[in-house]
C-alpha cells in the first residue's frame, strides 16, 4: 500500500505532466495556425479584374486555405496522435488516483 503523501506526490507529478503534455499540443496547434495564417496572403487571387467576364470564385480561396490547412496538419498528425494518446493515458491515471484526493473545499 502507498503511503497517503506519496500518492499525493505522485498525484502532483502527475498533473504536472499532463499541464505540460498539453502545452505541447498547444505549441503545435499555434505552430500551424502560425504556418497557414502566412501562407493566406500567396492564397489571394493574383489578379482582382475579371478574367474573360467571369468574376473570381469567392470559395476558392476557401478551397485552398482548406487543403493547406490539411497538409500543413497532415505533417504533424503522427506526433499530435501520439501526445493525444498521452494526454488520454495521463487524464486515466489522474483520475484513478483523484478518487483517493478529493477536491478540498475552499
Amino acid at each position: 500500500m502507498i503511503p497517503p503523501s506519496d500518492r499525493r506526490a505522485r498525484l502532483l507529478r502527475m498533473e504536472e505532466a499532463r499541464r505540460q503534455t498539453q502545452h505541447q499540443l498547444d505549441i503545435i496547434d499555434r505552430q500551424i495556425i502560425r504556418r497557414i495564417t502566412a501562407l493566406i496572403p500567396a492564397m489571394k487571387p493574383k489578379h482582382t479584374a475579371y478574367r474573360g467576364g467571369k468574376p473570381p470564385d469567392p470559395s476558392a480561396l476557401l478551397e485552398r486555405h482548406r487543403a493547406s490547412l490539411a497538409a500543413i496538419t497532415a505533417e504533424r498528425q503522427p506526433e499530435i496522435d501520439a501526445l493525444s494518446r498521452k494526454l488520454a493515458r495521463q487524464d486515466r491515471g489522474i483520475a484513478v488516483l483523484s478518487r483517493h484526493f478529493p477536491a478540498r473545499a475552499a
